[in-house]
């Protein structure tokens, strides 16, 4: 594994809460729309001005966040794991959800695949590796 993070979730705040991060941080903010992203034919209308991706980087900080969350009010973070290759995440994919719930099947996403799961002791993670690109 190459790094693990937390990953924010809100619904419809994630550009407004990543703005303040920013301001009381520094860093360089990327926010990407789901409407700006290849996977807008994928989500409903009303989904299309949430952020699907956003992030703060300023050297070796990575704060992740987005609106498309499916997390409980009360349980907002999620634990981002990126690993270096797609065997690698379906390997930890399938160790992880061992007695947990598996809410999202390993599948492509962009230059890579990704997944997300529920673990047995109720924490959620979303698990990512890319094909060489980031």
């Amino acid at each position: 594994m190459s790094q693990i993070n937390v990953y924010l979730n809100f619904d419809g705040k994630c550009a407004e809460a990543m703005k303040f991060y920013q301001s009381c941080l520094g860093g360089e903010l990327t926010l990407q729309t789901v409407k700006d992203s290849p996977m807008a034919n994928d989500w409903p209308a009303h989904k299309q001005d949430h952020v699907l991706h956003a992030s703060i980087t300023k050297g070796p900080l990575l704060l992740l966040a987005s609106d498309m969350g499916e997390n409980p009010a009360g349980n907002n973070i999620s634990i981002s794991l990126t690993c270096d290759t797609g065997e690698q995440l379906e390997e930890a994919f399938e160790k992880l959800s061992a007695g947990g719930e598996r809410t999202r099947p390993v599948h492509d996403f962009f230059a890579g695949k990704i997944a997300a799961l529920k673990d047995k002791y109720g924490f959620y993670w979303i698990l990512y590796s890319h094909n060489g690109q980031q």
